[in-house]
């Protein structure tokens, strides 16, 4: 029965293919010749054939087949120098292979994810024309930064307090790394689409801190739009709170549990001043800014540094003075960096050296010491108007952000009175 159904399944997957490359129109094989080559391979390894040799013979018998197609269009004169439906057939009949020893979920994702690979070629071909110098930069950074530079790291722990770990400090680096350049490559592939919400969303995942820098400035010189500018500093100071809940989850979610509900009720406060704000100037628009590579490495390696020093920091003042300092680190950390505290302190509650109470409220402590230094930023930077909105806004949020140090249970006020 389980033959029949790899035979079933093969013809399937190799129909799909199929059916894309005859719709291209492909001389070389199109819906029939697809599910044959998967099926071929669902027969090279069934049990009982020789696997290694039936299967190399038939990825063989393949190649000559598709070099003599190529040769007989050669001499036609019609020869195309794309070789995109020969190496989907070389991996069709791979995919069969998988399916006859079993590996069904592989195979079944190896397939699909071609044949959505195979449709979109205009599509991604426009996406890398689209790239400029800047974005072909940002992605070979962070292959350098994630496929390069964390695989050859020690994972071992060094200096007092065993949090040193040269290969976990890195690996936050990539994770964060990472979440921004997401939230960049959609912004770039928007492009003219995003406004204000979306900007705010796709800043705050980038940087809110940048995001606001950028807004402030375009208020000084346009004073006009200091109200959209504002809503999306607010927005993107929202999403920080999401982005932290993601970095929770992603190095502690044990902590997540526990730290979901009152930070939801932070990240609620503040959605509701976002549509409070939205309402009367949804049809105001105003420029995006023009965002920086998240992934250079010089940043890069500033903020490992920054996470390591936290790090540190936070296992000596928890074990030196105790649960009350990790607040006041928090309250000076977060100033600049929201995501090396919160990174830090997920570490070190993952290794029990803190409790999921005091964690959290470190987060959130840090997430409103940085809305100061972005409201310090506007003042700098920004128009007056611009700052009066961000004053309210932030002001409402650290007050609901006070409300829940003090009365969500589990809180002691002698905390931050006995550093």
């Amino acid at each position: 029965m389980e033959t029949y159904q790899a035979l079933a399944i093969s013809l399937g997957l190799g129909l799909l293919v199929g059916l894309q490359r005859q719709w291209k129109a492909s001389e070389i094989a199109g819906i029939r010749t697809f599910p044959l080559i998967a099926m071929m391979g669902t027969l090279s390894t069934m049990p009982g054939n020789q696997l290694g040799w039936m299967s190399a013979a038939g990825i063989l018998a393949i190649a000559v087949l598709l070099a003599i197609a190529n040769v007989a269009k050669i001499r036609s004169g019609e020869f195309d120098s794309g070789m995109t439906t020969e190496v989907a057939a070389l991996l069709m009949f791979a995919v069969g292979c998988v399916l006859g020893v079993g590996e069904t979920g592989p195979a079944i994702v190896t397939a699909g994810v071609a044949a959505v690979l195979l449709h979109w070629k205009k599509r991604l071909h426009g996406i890398v024309k689209s790239m400029t110098d800047k974005d072909l930069r940002a992605m070979m950074n962070l292959a350098l930064i994630g496929l390069i530079v964390l695989p050859i790291l020690p994972d071992e722990t060094y200096g007092p307090y065993d949090v040193l770990n040269p290969y976990g400090i890195w690996r936050m680096v990539v994770l964060i790394v990472g979440i921004s350049m997401v939230a960049y490559a959609a912004y770039k592939l928007l492009g003219a689409k995003v406004g204000a919400i979306l900007g705010g969303v796709l800043g705050g995942l980038i940087s809110s801190t940048a995001t606001t820098v950028s807004y402030a400035r375009q208020t000084k010189d346009s004073p006009n739009i200091s109200a959209m500018a504002a809503l999306v500093i607010l927005i993107a100071s929202t999403i920080v709170n999401v982005r932290v809940l993601i970095e929770i989850g992603v190095v502690a979610p044990n902590l997540l549990n526990v730290a979901f509900l009152p930070m939801a009720v932070m990240l609620l406060l503040m959605v509701v001043e976002c549509l409070a704000l939205y309402l009367p100037l949804r049809h105001q628009a105003t420029k995006p800014p023009d965002h920086d590579n998240p992934a250079q490495l010089k940043p890069a390696i500033i903020f490992g540094v920054l996470y390591a020093v936290i790090l540190f920091i936070v296992a000596a003042a928890k074990d030196i003075f105790g649960d009350g300092a990790l607040y006041w680190i928090a309250g000076i950390s977060g100033l600049t960096d929201v995501d090396a505290i919160t990174l830090s302190t997920a570490k070190m509650f993952k290794q029990d050296r803190v409790n999921a109470a005091t964690a959290w409220r470190v987060i959130l402590i840090a997430t409103m010491s940085n809305l100061v230094f972005k409201a310090g930023a506007v003042a700098m930077l920004g128009s007056r108007k611009l700052l009066l909105y961000v004053t309210v806004t932030f002001g409402i949020a650290m007050a609901g952000g006070a409300l829940l140090l003090a009365f969500w249970p589990g809180f002691e006020l002698t905390q931050f009175t006995n550093p």
